[in-house]
């Protein structure tokens, strides 16, 4: 019997890259989760609903009866910036408490719930912090809702027959339109823009963040993290750091992205893309009807002011992936590599000109 799986937040930018992993794998069918609309397809079953909505969720969820997987990668921002953490604290605690107390009270073959935070466990977004981060490090002053999900996870699981896993990322590299918290699209959109209007391609963080060290995660290879962390006994009850695992400087990676767009580089520039973007909708209009893009609406394409939060860490970003390595997950990504490889496939894709 194959496994079956729910991926929560099914069509996030972490979500939907696990969906494909799993039903390309063969082993698994899928039942994804969330507030969008998604057709079918093959193992693949979609069931919208809203998380926050206790008596709805437990309705919803009641049938998956058999699932034996859970891989939970919602997530519900709150307006402002990346330290307005404390508004972030209920909604995202709820949404969790409500979709794994349903499925666990349902699923009698659970076997294990992945849940995907991030390094924001450490306080990264705070500011300066010790590194490499490393798994057993303290936690800063709360609030974190990070801090309450495992929290809960864990005080929940207690007695269960079924485990848990704790995975964090770092500034994950995919697509998924309408949900595009990744640095990719920010990026590619940005340059597009420059470029039509004329300018070199800068350097829009901190001046310091250009020199500064900083790692991301590629979505493709976080998926596969997922199914070794969903399926490894090793990993039971443990949390890990998954990044691409090395890290480089902007200013070292920025010369290699203006050569996918054909542009010269000019000096860094701080500049608040949030701000600077915030009236460029009817622009990029005009660029999708000249250049023949996929029509998808500027709103959807990219989180300018979560572009601002990756550019503006004037602080090294270093995650240890040791723990992880050592419990048997050995791949890696060259993130150089990575940044040419996906903007390429952007314009091939006519994501943007």
């Amino acid at each position: 019997m194959p496994n079956k799986a729910v991926v929560v937040g099914s069509l996030g930018v972490i979500g939907r890259y696990i969906v494909e992993k799993l039903v390309t794998d063969g082993d698994w069918n899928v039942v994804g989760l969330s507030r969008r609309a998604r057709p079918d397809g093959p193992r693949y079953r979609h069931i919208a609903v809203d998380l926050l909505d206790a008596q709805e969720t437990r309705r919803k969820l009641s049938e998956l009866d058999d699932t034996t997987h859970v891989f939970y990668a919602a997530f519900q921002a709150s307006a402002g910036s990346a330290l307005n953490f404390a508004a972030n604290v209920a909604p995202n605690r709820d949404m969790l408490v409500n979709s794994i107390s349903a499925i666990s009270s349902a699923a009698a073959r659970l076997q294990r719930v992945v849940l995907i935070t991030g390094t924001k466990y450490y306080g990264v977004h705070l500011g300066p912090l010790k590194t490499p981060m490393r798994e057993t490090d303290p936690r800063h002053a709360p609030p974190n809702y990070y801090f309450d999900q495992i929290d809960w996870l864990t005080a929940y699981q207690k007695s269960k027959r079924w485990d848990w896993v704790e995975l964090r990322p770092q500034t994950l590299c995919g697509f998924a339109p309408g949900s595009p918290m990744s640095i990719i699209p920010a990026i590619a959109v940005y340059a597009a823009i420059s470029k039509e209007l004329g300018w070199p391609l800068r350097f829009p963080g901190k001046a310091g963040a250009y020199d500064t060290m900083y790692q991301v995660t590629e979505s493709t290879h976080f998926a596969e993290a997922a199914l070794w962390a969903a399926t490894d006994p090793r990993c039971a009850n443990k949390a890990f750091n998954i990044t691409n695992g090395d890290y480089f400087r902007w200013r070292d990676v920025w010369p290699k992205i203006a050569t996918v767009f054909d542009m010269p580089v000019g000096d860094p520039e701080p500049t608040s893309l949030s701000r600077h973007m915030a009236d460029k909708a009817p622009l990029w209009e005009d660029l999708t009807r000249k250049y023949k893009l996929k029509p998808i609406p500027f709103a959807d394409l990219a989180a300018w002011p979560f572009a601002d939060y990756v550019f503006g860490a004037d602080w090294d970003i270093m995650s240890d992936v040791t723990k992880s390595r050592l419990h048997g997950f050995h791949k890696a990504v060259d993130s150089k590599d990575m940044f040419v490889r996906l903007l390429r496939r952007f314009r091939n894709e006519r994501i943007v000109p």
